[in-house]
């Protein structure tokens, strides 16, 4: 049942494993911890329960620890700093490396860590969300948060290693689970129209985590992503269509003041916006938009902004979003299920439309 995929980029090329039971294979991590030196940095949710079963692979290495707090708000410079002080205080050197246990925040803050720590160092992702399985541990974007706005401070750095055990996932409350569906159906949006197909088939199957399909759906996410790094890695062209929903999202998530919705849920809800905006401009069709509120529906996932955020106040926040090009967003809509594009060229009066019309169908029903 495990799979393994390999993101070819030249000398920054890496394996993504997935499967059941992956952390407790002690050969699977070895292969890529160049010397004695290894910091695990992980949460105060999840190293309790799979630290130890990490720390099993890493016999005769010097392994020293890093446990941050958990949750969205803690993704910003203090914590980062916290890494660097547990590198520095027991001389860390630059052939170290570094181990991400935990979701997307951990992933994202412990691989800017590696990419500033003495210019560079190596850093394994092992994700344990279905959110970072599937999106943010593949693709090295890594950074952390400023109050003005998500993932304003970052870097390019990718992992020498992905692992990804889906066991990890039984233990994931269910809105984490609906939050890392919301990447899932993203793929089939902008990409992969048959497994937006797929999906719809197969919404009970991975609302209820069906192993087969849980796997299968993270392998073609993961698939999808690959292909669409390679051709692009540092976000100059197609790569940007990895956003579609991130623009509305952000700012919900900083309007709100990280934490309060998670990023999925963010996410699911900017997509049907961004679908909304994409029907006023006539690229797509009123059944489209109904499909892909269905669909996030069924995967418990909000379809509208929260009713405290104001389209205004929701325009303010997308003007400092890292997406802006020249004063104006960029934005990532919809021809079609499965064609997607990037674009400025939309008013502020027809975003502001789609932020309201998403907002009273929701209120209709």
């Amino acid at each position: 049942m495990n799979k393994r995929l390999d993101i070819n980029l030249g000398a920054r090329s890496y394996p993504i494993f997935i499967g059941p039971g992956l952390l407790r294979e002690p050969d699977l991590l070895r292969p890529w911890i160049g010397a004695q030196q290894v910091m695990v940095v992980s949460n105060t949710t999840v190293a309790p329960l799979y630290l130890e079963s990490l720390r099993a692979g890493l016999t005769g290495l010097q392994v020293a620890e890093c446990i941050l707090p958990d949750g969205e708000i803690y993704k910003g410079l203090n914590t980062w700093h916290g890494i660097f002080d547990a590198l520095l205080a027991r001389r860390f050197a630059r052939d170290c490396t570094l181990i991400a246990l935990g979701g997307g925040v951990v992933g994202d803050i412990t691989g800017f860590a590696a990419a500033c720590y003495q210019r560079g160092v190596s850093f394994i992702q092992v994700p344990t969300t279905l959110l970072a399985q599937v999106d943010s541990s593949v693709g090295g974007k890594t950074g952390i948060n400023h109050p003005a706005g998500k993932n304003m401070i970052g870097a390019f750095h990718q992992p020498v290693a992905v692992i990804a055990d889906t066991d990890t996932l039984s233990t994931l409350p269910a809105r984490e689970l609906a939050a890392g569906l919301a990447e899932v159906v993203k793929y089939g949006l902008i990409r992969d129209p048959a497994f937006f197909d797929w999906l719809e088939a197969r919404a009970d199957a991975l609302c209820n985590r069906d192993a087969v399909a849980l796997i299968e759906a993270i392998e073609r996410s993961c698939q999808n992503k690959a292909e669409v790094v390679e051709a692009d890695e540092r976000e100059l062209g197609q790569r940007a269509l990895l956003n579609l929903g991130h623009t509305f999202g952000h700012a919900i998530e900083a309007g709100l003041g990280y934490g309060d919705w998670l990023h999925g849920e963010a996410v699911a809800a900017g997509m049907v916006m961004a679908a909304e905006l994409s029907r006023q401009l006539g690229w797509l069709d009123a059944a489209a938009v109904s499909r892909i509120r269905r669909l996030l529906t069924r995967f418990g996932l909000p379809v509208a902004p929260p009713p405290g955020l104001g389209g205004e106040r929701m325009l303010e926040l997308m003007a400092v979003d890292k997406k802006v090009r020249a004063g104006a967003p960029r934005l990532v809509l919809l021809q079609g299920i499965g064609s997607a594009l990037v674009t400025r060229d939309v008013t502020a009066e027809q975003i502001m439309a789609s932020i309201d019309a998403t907002r009273d169908q929701s209120a209709g029903g």
